[in-house]
C-alpha cells in the first residue's frame, strides 16, 4: 500500500482490515511469519486509525461513519463520540 492510497483510507476500511487481520491470526492455518507480517499491518493501520481520528477537519460524513463502525464494533458499553 502507498502512502498516497493510505491517505485516502476511511476510518470504517482501515478497521474493516483490522478485523480481516484478527481473523486471520486467531486462524490455525496461519504461520509465525505470517502472523508477525500481520502484526506489524495492524500497527500501522492502529497509527492510520490514530491519525483519522485526530485528523482537526472532519466532514459530517466522516464523523458519522466513525460513529457507526465504533458503534458496530459495540455489543454494550458506553457511547464513544468521535
Amino acid at each position: 500500500m502507498t502512502m498516497s492510497e493510505s491517505s485516502k483510507e476511511t476510518f470504517g476500511e482501515v478497521r474493516a482490515r483490522l478485523d480481516e487481520i484478527v481473523s486471520e491470526v486467531r486462524s490455525k492455518d496461519v504461520s509465525l511469519e505470517k502472523s508477525l507480517d500481520l502484526y506489524e499491518e495492524a500497527i500501522r493501520l492502529g497509527n492510520r486509525c490514530a491519525e483519522l481520528i485526530d485528523k482537526p477537519d472532519y466532514t459530517a460524513a466522516e464523523i458519522a461513519e466513525a460513529n457507526e463502525v465504533v458503534e458496530a464494533g459495540q455489543e454494550e458499553g458506553p457511547e464513544i463520540t468521535i
